[in-house]
């Protein structure tokens, strides 16, 4: 069963700061309610995630082979309009040490060319070891057949935006019946 919702309306440019959030309080405040999509960013493969409406939880979507950007985007907007995705959870490859290299510094202008091109806000999330977890998932779940190699990407965004959800729990803390 897949939750189907409204398309959120696009932020203009305006509205969006200019670069993607680190701060996920910062990210809140331009998405503080909705499915957001986890993305694990590759040369090759782009790794996707979705979250439920209530953001407890984060399911592997799929795996796009990449192509040009304009057709990875228009993929990408599919999924934002059938989920009614409100943002954009980004791997960003940072290397162990904290320290940003080429691979940071291009998931940065993908953060950019993600807020710019669907209109939703960015969280750049940390996602050292986020792959090494993802084949520890699957090497558990291979004897049942649930996934294979082909879904790593997938399984790693959904690390990512559990890790992120999980962030995002702690400060909006506990939610009281109204």
């Amino acid at each position: 069963m897949t939750d189907h919702h409204p398309s959120p309306p696009k932020l203009s440019a305006a509205h969006l700061p200019d670069k993607p959030q680190q701060d996920v309080a910062s990210f809140l405040a331009l998405s503080p309610e909705g499915p957001l999509l986890g993305i694990d960013p590759g040369t090759k493969r782009i790794g996707i995630a979705a979250s439920d409406a209530s953001r407890m939880i984060a399911s592997p979507v799929g795996v796009l082979v990449r192509r040009r950007w304009r057709e990875d985007l228009v993929h990408l907007q599919s999924l934002v309009d059938t989920r009614g995705v409100t943002g954009i959870v980004l791997g960003f490859p940072v290397n162990m040490d904290g320290s940003e290299g080429p691979r940071a510094r291009s998931a940065w202008q993908t953060g950019i060319n993600l807020q710019t091109g669907l209109g939703l806000p960015v969280l750049m999330w940390d996602e050292r070891l986020s792959t090494f977890e993802a084949e520890e998932i699957i090497a558990g779940n291979e004897s049942r057949g649930r996934h294979g190699k082909h879904w790593i990407d997938a399984v790693a965004a959904s690390v990512i935006l559990r890790d992120a959800l999980a962030a995002i729990d702690r400060i909006e803390g506990p939610t009281s019946p109204a």
